[in-house]
């Protein structure tokens, strides 16, 4: 395997002066923390004032991470998708804390009556896990896919336990959207025609046949025992249980990495909103810093910003996460800053994903946030990652 080095010269893009310290923890990315290829784009009080790219694209060829190359983003999706439906919210289609069933009557089976909106995008439904078999093909048939969604019964009583729902959050999120929507489209479709057309966003929850495979970064998987051992310790035994709830969660049935494709580096035409999302950061960004400002372009209500700005309602046994084994805080599909995940100020929101990469807003500070790599690194607090967004100037 051919070892690439990357020097300053790769690095590509520009940063606002007052901002020069985030392109310098970029560039000792690939000097000293092993980066191969990535991006890093903040938007602030409308004004991008960081963009920035570098590194290789696809490891075994050597090919360079372009201005345009996009990647997954695995778990940093389920920003853009809880963005969809906080269009949905400030179109007056949903009510955050309104009960499910009210929109989708076939989810109130097996006892899902009372979960709420709320309830079910902060990962307090019990919904973590699938009991019936669910792939690609019925992921595909969105039809077949709402009758195993509704058909699912609570791992426990509703509202009660908070447990990350690593894959299926966006499966909900999806048919929840298409019940609400007056023309029923996907949460893949709503998200490309209300936020991604009219912000000019190069990501996509439904990566389309037209794009191409050159503009598409390959992943460089980390060694599975690394990652193991990165674990805090409390997940360490449970990621390797096949009966553990992490395990189930993001493991397998689908599991996390069913966008990925061997011909095609990722699968077109699927959605999976918790995982699956294919862009670059300076979409991401953008997108961010729309929801950080105001939510100009999008019509977003504001007491939807300040819904996503309110501090998260824990369930009844608190934050602590059952699947991650550790106080987390999610609210209306994103997570919230933390001991555990500390970015920006309290009234932020936004995801992390798998391998490094985040997204999120901060209103106070009038931010948009986004890195993504294609080099997989830490489950949580990625060096690379907290490096950059320790370097952003106070604000």
């Amino acid at each position: 395997m051919p070892v690439h080095a990357v020097s300053e010269a790769a690095i590509h893009g520009f940063v606002r002066k007052d901002f020069e310290p985030v392109r310098q923890a970029f560039v000792e990315n690939f000097s000293r923390r092993h980066e191969l290829g990535a991006a890093c784009c903040i938007w602030q009080h409308g004004e991008k004032v960081v963009d920035l790219w570098g590194g290789i694209r696809n490891k075994a060829t050597g090919e360079p991470w372009e201005e345009d190359t996009m990647v997954v983003v695995f778990s940093a999706t389920k920003g853009l998708a809880a963005m969809t439906l906080a269009v949905a919210h400030s179109r007056g289609l949903l009510d955050y804390e309104e009960r499910v069933c009210t929109y989708w009557p076939e989810f109130a089976q097996q006892n899902k009556d009372k979960v709420t909106v709320r309830q079910l995008l902060s990962h307090q439904a019990g919904l973590f896990a699938f009991d019936e078999p669910v792939d690609r093909h019925l992921i595909a048939d969105l039809d077949r896919l709402a009758v195993v969604l509704a058909r699912q019964k609570p791992a426990w009583e509703p509202g009660t336990r908070q447990a990350y729902h690593a894959m299926t959050l966006g499966f909900y999120e999806g048919e929840l959207l298409r019940r609400v929507d007056p023309r029923h489209r996907s949460l893949g479709q709503f998200f490309q025609d209300e936020i991604a057309s009219p912000l000019g966003l190069d990501f996509y929850i439904r990566l389309p046949e037209e794009v191409p495979n050159d503009r598409l970064a390959t992943l460089d998987m980390a060694n599975p025992l690394e990652t193991i051992l990165s674990l805090p310790w409390p997940l360490m035994l449970p990621a390797v249980n096949p009966h553990s709830n992490i395990y189930r969660a993001l493991v397998v049935n689908p599991g996390s990495l069913v966008a990925l494709d061997e011909q095609r580096v990722y699968a077109r035409n699927l959605e999976a909103p918790s995982g699956g999302g294919v862009g670059t950061a300076r979409a991401m960004a953008h997108a961010y810093g729309v929801f950080a400002t105001g939510g100009r372009g999008l019509r977003l209500r504001q007491d939807t910003l300040e819904a996503l700005a309110a501090p998260a309602v824990p369930p009844a046994r608190g934050f602590q996460d059952e699947c991650l084994k550790g106080e987390v805080q999610f609210s209306l599909g994103f997570m919230k800053p933390s001991a555990v995940w500390p970015f920006g100020h309290p009234g932020a929101f936004g995801s992390p994903g798998a391998g490094g990469s985040l997204g999120f807003a901060d209103p106070r500070a009038g931010i948009g946030y986004a890195y993504v790599t294609n080099r997989m690194g830490a489950i949580d607090g990625d060096p690379r990652e907290v490096a950059l967004r320790e370097a952003i100037p106070e604000t």
